[in-house]
């Protein structure tokens, strides 16, 4: 599978087109619409999810609630678009304006953003052309492709779910989640304002969040997001570029401000000797091959084990400040206070939803890659076959 996003964060639109899936597919915008409501909760979101509420709309590749193998559109209008048609509009400026006069010009970057090295990369003067796409507003778009790729992945007995683990150094008790399904975790994470499956770290987080807004400062922190029922075998150590870890590591940090990631103990490993470490291996008539832990986080030599996937992800504090840092007026080359935006204290809670459906969707197309079919029936014959043949091997 493979898609594209187009669009700008104030622009009329955000759009995507999906092609691989499957025919078959039970897909509905309501679905999708619950997964783009909670990637705009969560503590510490800021005014802009009061503005706007994103629904998604199918403008092709599904009919009757079907997807018929063909490429899928999906589009996202962007309600405050009205209030941007002059700043944002695609036809050409007039001879007779003045390009200083266009309002909401940037030429102060953000430190920790792409504002200045994007500026020199495409050669913007303006920075408002770098910024309106190197948001995070674009991740709204990829969390409906995650929403689909989750629905394939549900047909197949696969299920995933993200939770926060941390923020500014408060740190949840994950062993509330031993002997949890993802589903039961689910239902405990969209009832928390966190996202947190923690009640009593979550409380503090909210303080720590409210505290970081009043300073006009941002936080960051840890996301988990878990996959149950994968089969074993799943990517390839064969070459370096179909190895399932990487894949997933990649789709990680291509969220806006993650910095870092790690599978199962994680960077915990270097601290532990290798008995410590690696899963021993059992087997039973029931189950099959399964390991007595999971510390290696459901993945061996870049495939999947048939244990969950556990992976997590670093979120650096939001770098829009509304106490702004040092900058440089590329015009003047003056030393100014960089140019604030609207933003986010914290927008850990809804960057674990981000996390969940970039995720989603590589293990989505991990399965897509192994086992080809155009048709879901064919798909979940094959997946059924692979389960029973690894069980037995």
């Amino acid at each position: 599978m493979r898609y594209l996003t187009a669009g700008e964060s104030h622009g009329p639109q955000l759009t995507t087109i999906i092609e691989g899936l499957p025919s078959l597919l039970p897909i509905t915008a309501e679905k999708i619409n619950h997964d783009l409501k909670r990637r705009q909760g969560g503590h510490g979101r800021g005014r802009r999810m009061q503005i706007e509420t994103d629904t998604v709309e199918i403008v092709a590749g599904v009919r009757h609630g079907q997807t018929l193998g063909s490429p899928v559109a999906l589009v996202v209008t962007n309600d405050d678009w009205k209030h941007w048609t002059k700043i944002m509009g695609a036809e050409p400026l007039a001879d007779d304006i003045n390009p200083e006069d266009i309002k909401r010009q940037i030429s102060r970057p953000r430190p920790g953003h792409a504002d200045l090295v994007g500026g020199m990369k495409y050669g913007h003067r303006d920075l408002r052309n770098v910024l309106e796409r190197s948001s995070a507003r674009e991740t709204t778009v990829r969390v409906a492709v995650g929403s689909v790729a989750k629905a394939l992945l549900n047909e197949l007995g696969i299920s995933i779910v993200a939770h926060v683990t941390e923020i500014v150094g408060i740190k949840a008790d994950t062993s509330l989640i031993e002997g949890k399904t993802t589903e039961e975790i689910r239902a405990i994470v969209e009832a928390d304002p966190c996202y947190c499956v923690d009640p009593i770290a979550s409380a503090k987080m909210v303080e720590a969040i409210d505290e970081a807004k009043k300073a006009g400062d941002s936080i960051g922190g840890v996301v988990e997001v878990i996959v149950e029922g994968m089969p074993a075998g799943v990517g390839s150590y064969v070459h370096y570029d179909r190895k399932l870890d990487a894949k997933l590591a990649a789709a990680m940090l291509s969220i806006n401000a993650f910095k870092g990631v790690e599978f199962g103990l994680g960077f915990e490993m270097a601290r532990r000797k290798g008995s410590e470490v690696h899963d021993e291996i059992i087997w039973s008539e029931e189950e099959g091959y399964t390991r007595a832990t999971n510390r290696l986080g459901g993945l061996e030599g870049g495939m999947s084990t048939g244990m969950p996937i556990v992976v997590r992800g670093v979120m650096k504090p939001i770098p829009t400040l509304y106490k702004p840092l040092q900058s440089v007026d590329i015009e003047t080359k003056e030393p100014f206070k960089a140019s604030v935006e609207r933003s986010d204290s914290c927008a850990v809670p809804a960057a674990s939803v981000v996390a969940e459906h970039v995720i989603a969707w590589e293990i989505a197309n991990a399965i897509l890659e192994q086992f080809h079919s155009d048709q879901l029936p064919q798909l979940q014959a094959q997946i059924d076959e692979h389960r029973q043949y690894t069980k037995g091997f």
